[in-house]
């Protein structure tokens, strides 16, 4: 059967969408390959809106298929589970440029769903379902203001790579993923290696560039066989509704009900306007209906206005101001390292926890340069924090993403496993929120660290900047640190992570068609200055540097290095001399494939001694030495004495006494502890000694 095919040339390698060969029943679908990458990537919508919501029920999936990869999924059933964070993360991604550009009263259920059939290490996939769910979409006939486009930039010794391999995004200094539209940047995700404001910014308009490419390609196809968009229910607010509402809720009344710095104090004057409302349209059935939404149109309407033309913020701050600050450290006794950090109604406390690398956290996917990742963090939101009540159900998405991106803030400056040879999580438990938890997570989690005793290279915070935009481009207002009802009614939430000279993660979400760069810019500028004033003036006061011992009851480690060829001399057949060693001396014993020994434990004499067993066990027995050792196997000639597991030597009846002995007997027994002194180590290996005392 006939289909349309269309390629083009990205960053050195070949795009190919296929339209019409498969998945026809869905509203649009794409067969993409990008080298031997393969993705089917479809769009479906409901035929009628969900009743009662009052919002777009968008799903974006991203299915990772263990056969892309030549694998069987491990566990019992050997078949693939629930999501993994990769596939999560990645969905996020795809949503979050993309919502924005359908209608904003549009109610009908879609799904976007990605297959990852096919993975080439050259060309990843997460790429690939970004750019498949946009032409899936632009050429259905979902309603869609597109198209958008995603490219992704790494950086290798300071040059930036176009859409990078596996391999280059897993080792270079930049993880940058940027969306744009034809006109304007509209999602920003990147973890970056300390890189400098312009260069980020330099970065993002390379991306910006190559996706006008793609947006010009993706437009050929729609021209050639998109479908018309079809028409739905819209939900509009009756103008003379709005009129009836400002006349018993006057706009100066609204306008002192919401602004106010105390977010329970709000929501109450919000709920006396609405009952207000509903006892007034009590006869009007319709407008009863539609009250919710009207209430929150107009609460939006004054709250931007406020600040767009005003400069009037809700809470009364400047500008440009921050929060109240506090932080402290060690609240939570008997963990390794805790810290609280406070910023306004936000705050946030984090525990951290130390490990041996042996507990590092073991990674199943597509993507075969990362198999394991020794630093974790987790990110916890309970419904009491914002004075809910529902069950916990785990971990969703929201938190899945807050989690990995205060993770990200922080590799840069984590010591490597050789300076600080330990696993390590971070969890960070909101206690409170009132906008951009995550950003407090980045600065709590920094601070539990330097408590932890974790040698941190540099002190990481946090900070978001919100927008209100006017009619024209140039009509815009940027917000330090915004408190959650300015992103819950302004246009962009963007999140920038780093040190005093350095960006290290950066996630932008907005709700309009787009920013330009003079708004990028001064985001990433006021982040700068934000994120510095927050150190400086908050965080340094609770702890300015980390501590240069992990606590009392955190694990201690010691390492010892050992030829290749000896590690199976101390794990010992069937694992029986490592065993014994751990049963012994309380220890827990992790050796790596280039014979690094970790000893770890909490108690010194216990790690001593098995550093001692060990390295009695892979250093050679030195002539003339003393030697602790037990006496194991008892001769009518001697007494073998062992000084290492699978290391004996022998005390010859003549050498356990200066006097005459008759019998091996009178002077030791099997089982005795002795000191004995190497006299000679022959030819064969065999070992002779004297003793020098019973211990």
């Amino acid at each position: 059967m006939a289909y349309k095919s269309f390629s083009m040339e990205l960053a050195g390698r070949t795009l190919t969408v296929d339209v019409d060969r498969v998945g026809k029943q869905a509203n649009g679908c794409a067969f993409m390959h990008y080298g031997d990458t393969t993705v089917l990537s479809t769009a479906t919508a409901s035929e009628k809106p969900r009743d009662g919501i009052d919002f777009f029920p968008l799903s974006v999936e991203f299915e990772e298929k263990m056969y892309a990869v030549g694998k069987i999924p491990g566990g019992f059933n050997k078949r693939e589970g629930k999501a993994s964070e990769n596939s999560v993360l990645t969905a996020r991604v795809i949503d979050r440029p993309m919502r924005p550009l359908f209608p904003k009263d549009y109610r009908n259920d879609v799904t976007l769903n990605n297959l990852v059939m096919s993975v080439d290490p050259d060309c990843r996939p997460e790429l690939v379902a970004m750019l498949g769910s946009s032409i899936a979409t632009c050429i259905s006939d979902i309603p869609f203001d597109g198209p958008c486009a995603m490219t992704q930039m790494g950086m290798i010794d300071g040059e930036f790579i176009v859409n990078p391999t596996q391999e280059q995004w897993a080792s270079g200094d930049l993880k940058l993923t940027v969306a744009s539209t034809k006109e304007k940047v509209i999602m920003i995700e990147a973890g970056a290696n300390l890189i400098p404001d312009d260069k980020m910014i330099e970065a993002i308009y390379k991306c910006h560039d190559v996706n006008q490419t793609i947006i010009e390609f993706i437009e050929n196809i729609v021209a050639t066989c998109g479908k018309t968009k079809h028409e739905y229910e819209h939900y509009v607010i009756p103008e003379e509704m709005f009129n009836k509402i400002k006349e018993i809720v006057p706009p100066e009344e609204m306008e002192k009900a919401v602004f106010t710095d105390e977010k329970q104090v709000r929501e109450e004057n919000i709920r006396n306007v609405t009952a207000k409302l509903e006892e007034a349209f009590a006869d009007n059935e319709e407008y009863l209906a539609l009250l919710g939404d009207a209430v929150y149109q107009y609460q939006k309407k004054t709250v931007r206005k406020m600040i767009l033309k005003d400069h009037k913020r809700p809470d009364g701050r400047a500008i440009d101001q921050i929060r109240p600050l506090s932080a402290e450290i060690d609240l939570i006794p008997r963990v390794h390292g805790s810290a609280m950090f406070t910023r306004g109604q936000t705050q946030i406390c984090n525990v951290v926890t130390l490990a041996p690398l042996s507990e590092a956290q073991k990674v199943d996917g597509l993507d075969d340069n990362v198999t394991k990742k020794r630093y974790i963090h987790h990110y916890n939101f309970p419904s009491y924090s914002v004075g809910e009540t529902k069950p916990s159900r785990g971990p969703g998405r929201r938190e899945i993403g807050h989690g990995a991106l205060a993770e990200r803030a922080l590799i840069p400056v984590l010591p490597s496993e050789e300076e600080f040879p330990y696993a390590i999580r971070s969890v960070s438990e909101t206690f409170e929120s009132n906008g951009s938890t995550s950003m407090a997570s980045t600065c709590s989690s920094c601070m539990a660290l330097m408590a932890a005793g974790v040698p941190l290279k540099d002190m990481v915070a946090g900070i978001s900047c919100g927008l209100v935009t006017g009619d024209t481009d140039d009509d815009y207002l940027v917000l330090t640190d915004i408190q959650g009802l300015e992103d819950f009614f302004g246009d962009m939430d963007f999140k920038v992570t780093g040190t005093h000279d350095g960006i290290s993660a950066i996630q932008m979400d907005i709700k309009i068609h787009g920013l330009t760069r003079p708004i990028v810019e001064e985001a990433i500028r006021r982040a700068h200055e934000a994120r510095n004033f927050i150190m400086d003036e908050c965080m340094s006061n609770a702890i300015a540097e980390p501590r240069d011992h992990v606590g009392e009851y955190a694990p201690k480690i010691i390492q010892t290095k050992v030829d290749v060829e000896k590690i199976s001399e101390v794990i010992g057949q069937r694992g029986k001399t490592i065993n014994k060693i751990i049963e012994e001396t309380g220890v827990k014993i992790d050796i790596s494939e280039e014979g690094v020994v970790f000893i770890c434990g909490v108690e010194q004499e216990g790690m001593d001694k098995a550093y001692k067993i060990i390295r009695s066990i892979v250093d050679p027995i030195e002539v003339g030495a003393v030697y602790e050792g037990e006496v194991v196997r008892i001769m009518n000639f001697g007494a073998f004495v062992q000084l290492a597991p699978n290391k004996d030597g022998l005390i010859h009846i003549s050498k356990l006494s200066k006097d005459r002995v008759e019998k091996v007997e009178d002077v030791v027994n099997i089982g005795d502890k002795v000191k004995v002194k190497v006299l000679e180590v022959d030819r064969m290996g065999r070992i002779n000694l004297q003793l020098s005392e019973k211990m």
